[in-house]
């Protein structure tokens, strides 16, 4: 898969990263080869290999499932920078 200059000049746009625009072409090479790179693991074998969170087998403790009331939400909402009517307020990054 190739990525072009416009696509990097996007992506960079909307993750908010200022890149020079000396650097968006070799920027756009690399990332061409990590996505070529990636597109071979799907000529991978993977049938009948079971999927798994960790190289070790472990199994989690359980916890009884219990009804909170969360805790104490203005002791939480204390550490934002911005709240309002109990919940925490974020910057839009959604075009």
């Amino acid at each position: 898969m190739a990525i072009d200059v416009a696509t990097v000049r996007k992506v960079a746009r909307l993750a908010r990263i200022a890149e020079p625009e000396d650097r968006l072409e070799p920027l756009a090479r690399e990332l061409s080869g990590i996505l070529n790179w990636i597109e071979q693991l799907s000529e991978v074998d993977t049938d009948g290999v079971e999927p798994m969170a960790s190289t070790e087998a472990v199994t989690l403790p359980m916890r009884e499932d219990v009804v909170t009331d969360g805790g104490d939400p203005q002791r939480v909402l204390s550490n934002a920078p911005r709240s309002e009517k109990s919940f925490f307020v974020v910057p839009k990054v959604v075009e």
